[in-house]
């Protein structure tokens, strides 16, 4: 009879401490990164940038995108993280938490070691958010950064 009580406690346990791998997967988050260049001289697309046009278009109002470089990484809750996008650009992401439609981070921007915009945003699976940024230095283009969650 005493084992009885003991095996129920136990098994109980066991479920809980099985399922804790799971609930913690859950509140990891892949953020991907892109770096652009954004010109309103009339030009083509990359088409690496095919997919996001309509929203660049709408948020930056260029004519043209150019794809510069990416990175992702994988992040926890309340973690922190780094994309390296090229041309010196990085992105610093600390998720500070989950609300169920989103995952809420504050994003440093840097670039050439100096800070160039500090911001929070909510990313919602798969809603690319659009940074934008400062000039390039070539041909009146300036950088952005695309944000996408998933």
């Amino acid at each position: 009879m005493k084992t009885n009580r003991l095996i129920l406690p136990l098994l109980l346990l066991a479920a809980v401490c099985g399922l804790a791998p799971t609930v913690r997967a859950a509140e990891r988050a892949r953020v991907q990164g892109i770096l652009i260049s954004a010109s309103n001289e009339r030009g083509q697309t990359d088409r690496r940038l095919a997919s996001f046009e309509p929203t660049l278009r709408r948020i930056l109002r260029f004519e043209s995108y150019r794809f510069v470089g990416e990175d992702s990484a994988v992040v926890g809750v309340r973690e922190q993280g780094q994309l390296s996008l090229g041309d010196g650009h990085v992105l610093e992401i600390e998720t500070e938490h989950s609300d169920g439609r989103g995952i809420h981070v504050r994003v440093r921007w840097l670039g050439n070691g100096r800070t160039l915009m500090n911001t929070g945003l909510v990313l919602r699976p798969g809603v690319p958010a659009v940074l934008g940024g400062p000039s390039s230095g070539h041909h009146n283009e300036v950088y952005a950064v695309i944000l996408v969650g998933s």
